[in-house]
């Protein structure tokens, strides 16, 4: 990846999210030279203009074609070009980058993330649904141009950091971990009447709404699984998920003479993004300290496949393969939305999404371009129109 020394040109997909803030809080507090080649944001047009007069990238971009104007406005005069709509965000994320963060938030950022990897730039990975739903396509357009993909979640950032790559056919299993979410200790029957505000209450991690209500349902760590099997080449049944309400534990690799390694810090995005950023070297920034000494007992469980039944859902998908991942994320995200609009129940999104796979599976509605972009697409797409049908079959009057 070259020296720190030197000053390198980065982009930042998904700017104004929390893990966009926590990139470019990461790189101002650290103080490394950047020359910020483009930042794009979604619908926060306020806050990408103050990223913009900060950072000053060649391009600032908004996703929602809406804002455009006010954008041009606010940034009149600074020098920073303007742009809007999808067309942008994909110029964006190929502009002369050496090093793109790729956090744009759900389906609305493969199309990106796949422009940045055939660019040729070291890819940091947060958009889970990238890898979910295009990830052999994705990881061999980075390997083609000449880049990367690394990780940036927490817990596939634990795994990228002790997985020695030379000794991958001696790992016996990954092991996942996951804080159980808000609802780790409710009954099923308490979680049916559970409300958005109570979803989205992450007991240890801030992140937007919809990956909240994901890490509620448990469907993050699904999507994790799919994105592990991927990224280091395992199959499915050697990695496993286990419940850590500390998250301080992030991932574990078991090794077969018994030995398994864990990687260990604070919940604090800003540690995963340092390593993505940096990788191979470390990066020096005024980083919180793990201190365990006084962070108390570390304590690990199983998950409940009973009151959490995403885990399967994302587990037979994988093993399903196809399009069936991309129809499963697809199906999620608008189920997620109903819940969030109160039009179903927490309960009914893992049951959305379940319904919406057999539909789909029984009308033999999967697509298969050759194109796997295209492909992606029209699977998210028919699986959004047919989840919308069963959304509405479990509608609350």
């Amino acid at each position: 990846m070259g020296t720190l020394s030197t000053p390198r040109r980065v982009s930042v997909l998904g700017s104004t999210g929390s893990v966009g803030v926590s990139t470019l809080d990461l790189l101002e507090k650290a103080g490394v030279e950047v020359e910020v080649a483009a930042l794009a944001a979604g619908r926060n047009v306020a806050k990408l203009a103050e990223q913009a007069l900060r950072w000053r990238p060649g391009l600032a971009v908004i996703g929602d074609e809406a804002g455009l104007p006010e954008l041009r406005e606010r940034l009149a005069g600074s020098g920073v070009a303007a742009a809007g709509g999808c067309s942008a965000l994909a110029e964006a994320a190929a502009a002369d980058a050496q090093w793109v963060m790729s956090a744009i938030v759900g389906f609305a950022g493969l199309g990106p993330t796949l422009a940045a990897a055939r660019s040729g730039a070291v890819v940091a990975l947060a958009n889970k649904e990238s890898l979910v739903c295009a990830g052999p396509a994705l990881l061999r357009a980075a390997k083609l141009a000449g880049g990367a993909v690394i990780p940036v979640d927490s817990e596939h950032s634990a795994i990228f950091q002790v997985l020695e790559p030379q000794n991958l056919a001696q790992v016996s299993r990954l092991i996942l971990t996951a804080s159980g979410g808000p609802f780790r200790t409710w009954t099923k029957a308490a979680m049916a009447q559970a409300t958005p505000e109570q979803a989205v209450a992450h007991p240890n991690w801030n992140m937007g709404a919809k990956i909240s209500v994901d890490s509620a349902t448990m469907m993050n760590k699904g999507l994790e699984v799919i994105e592990a099997a991927y990224l280091f080449a395992m199959p499915p049944e050697r990695i496993d998920i286990l419940i850590h309400p500390q998250s301080i534990v992030h991932s574990l690799v078991e090794y077969a003479d018994g030995s398994t390694l864990a990687q260990l810090s604070p919940p604090d995005m800003r540690g995963p993004i340092a390593c993505a950023f940096a990788w191979p070297d470390r990066l020096p920034w005024p980083a919180p300290r793990l201190d365990l000494v006084n962070s108390g007992p570390l304590s690990f469980e199983a998950p409940d496949p009973e009151r959490f039944p995403a885990l399967n859902v994302a587990k037979a998908a994988l093993a399903a393969g196809g399009g069936t991942p991309a129809a499963m994320n697809g199906a999620n995200e608008a189920a997620v939305a109903a819940f969030l609009d109160r039009r179903i129940g927490f309960l009914d999104i893992a049951a959305a999404v379940t319904e919406t796979l057999e539909r789909m599976e029984a009308g033999r509605l999967f697509a298969t371009s050759n194109d796997p972009l295209e492909s992606a697409r029209e699977n998210d797409a028919t699986a959004r129109r047919v989840a919308g049908g069963v959304i509405v079959g479990l509608g609350r009057s």
